[in-house]
């Protein structure tokens, strides 16, 4: 297939959350833009699909959803309009344990606090100065490196930010406190001996006492198709199934800006940029991959806490101790016997995602990079060691090694879906240390994917500052 020769202001290629919020920001801004995609549908990470039986609809990446719903940018546009809704469960977050308890996270700071016996003041003293200031700084927390309008609020975070979980763990005492820091943190893929990884669990904890941990009715895809939606609709072009190897194919354009992996950019158009430049994205690294399993079930899972019963999202890892052993573990190339696994359970709050009376669930623990292991029976292990009876409940399964996540969305170098490993080193200066990470060394060509700042999830914001970059340094527009 062909593109049209029509010249455009700014071209995106590249249809994930990112790309879709560059190429609305810039329609907005009044340019011509056309958004190409490689595979038949929009959405990147956003995609849902019967990937098991007929009537039941999974979510293929992406599934919960509290950086969309807080998303800075995204909460500008008028997404309900274009069809998307979201579902808050009750009770955001559950951690089960052997003994058949849970902490529980609730959106409700208070209530949560309250579940954590002695660490109740702890906690409070941690997330209260945070998820008050969350509304002024989450721009700033979401962006690349800046002076911030919020210098001391955006202090009090960072000092905390910055430390290891394994460090930060220490100001709780007890089992449920501890767990779901470390659950929490584990989002960072990466041992939780690193510095910055408290980032990512302040930055979820943060948005759930602030929105909640959402899902999408319908899917996830509904976020993409809302988007789609909003871009059309002030004239942007969207074309799908065209796969860019190279910048011949494309039409003129005075932007290019691709929401890509930086070996990707590099295949596409290396040759346009400075040897340095080059050598900064080779050296570019990718962090743990995932392994993810979608069943079709009989019955809901039956969770031994009835906290969990009711929770949209569970963190199954049993312990604090069990979580950072299994991820040092696969942090070193391993893969761990009790995996710390990552489970939401959409249909109890979506019937839409199954036929009457049955349901879905989604999960993935983490692997090492480009791993090809079968972690199924280790991942249902761990559902059935908090859900007796899980197992027998199994109607039909669909899984994805972290080499398939990688064919299904090129973003997610060996199954990396983080669009690259988020330590200290690569937290802002990513994908390469340069005074705007957006920009490449050659003219006119950016990058907006989660290889760049704020990095992962479902949040528009890689997108929306590439695309603020090309408006500033291209068409000269404040």
């Amino acid at each position: 297939m062909s593109l049209t020769k029509k010249d455009y202001d700014a071209i995106v290629v590249g249809s994930g959350p990112n790309g879709l919020a560059a190429a609305i920001s810039l329609q907005h801004a009044g340019l011509s833009v056309l958004l190409i995609e490689a595979k038949k549908t929009i959405g990147g990470g956003m995609r849902s699909e019967e990937l098991t039986l007929p009537g039941y609809v999974h979510d293929v990446c992406s599934a919960i959803h509290a950086m969309a719903a807080s998303s800075p940018f995204f909460k500008t546009l008028p997404l309900e309009k274009h069809g998307l809704q979201f579902i808050n469960p009750e009770i955001p977050l559950a951690h089960p344990f052997d003994d058949g308890s849970a902490a529980v996270f609730h959106q409700s700071m208070q209530q949560t606090a309250e579940g954590l016996s002695e660490d109740r003041q702890s906690y409070l003293k941690l997330m209260t100065p945070i998820v008050n200031d969350w509304p002024q700084i989450s721009p700033d927390v979401l962006a690349s490196f800046h002076f911030p309008k919020h210098p001391f609020a955006m202090a009090r975070f960072g000092l905390d930010a910055v430390t290891s979980a394994r460090h930060m763990g220490k100001r709780f005492v007890s089992r449920q406190a501890k767990a779901l820091w470390m659950g929490m943190a584990a989002h960072a893929m990466q041992s939780l001996s690193h510095a910055t990884t408290s980032a990512i669990a302040l930055v979820l904890m943060a948005a759930g006492h602030s929105v909640g941990w959402p899902l999408a009715k319908g899917g996830s895809s509904a976020i993409a198709k809302a988007l789609c939606s909003y871009f059309t609709s002030l004239g942007g072009v969207v074309q799908t199934d065209f796969y860019v190897r190279s910048l011949s194919q494309l039409p003129s354009s005075h932007a290019l800006l691709f929401d890509i992996a930086p070996r990707q950019l590099l295949e596409i158009a290396g040759h346009k940029f400075s040897s340095f430049y080059k050598w900064q994205l080779r050296r570019y690294r990718y962090g743990m991959g995932v392994f993810k399993i979608d069943w079709a079930l009989d019955q809901p899972i039956p969770f031994v806490s009835e906290g969990c019963r009711q929770a949209g999202t569970l963190h199954l890892g049993n312990t604090a101790e069990e979580i950072v052993a299994s991820e040092e573990l696969t942090s070193q190339g391993k893969h761990a016997e009790d995996p710390f696994v990552l489970l939401a359970q959409q249909s109890l709050f979506d019937p839409s995602r199954a036929p009457a009376r049955k349901h879905t669930a989604w999960a993935y623990c983490h692997v090492p990079n480009g791993s090809t292991l079968d972690m199924t029976a280790r991942i249902e292990k761990q559902v059935e060691r908090f859900a007796p009876g899980f197992k027998d409940l199994i109607l039909a399964r669909h899984t994805m090694n972290s080499t398939q996540m990688e064919v299904y969305n090129a973003n997610y170098v060996g199954g990396d879906i983080n669009g690259g490993l988020m330590n200290v080193g690569q937290l802002f200066a990513r994908p390469a240390l340069r005074f705007s990470p957006y920009k490449t060394s050659a003219k006119g060509i950016y990058i907006c994917s989660s290889s760049t700042p704020p990095g992962g999830g479902v949040h528009g914001m890689c997108g929306y500052h590439a695309a603020k970059k090309v408006l500033k340094e291209i068409f000269h527009q404040e």
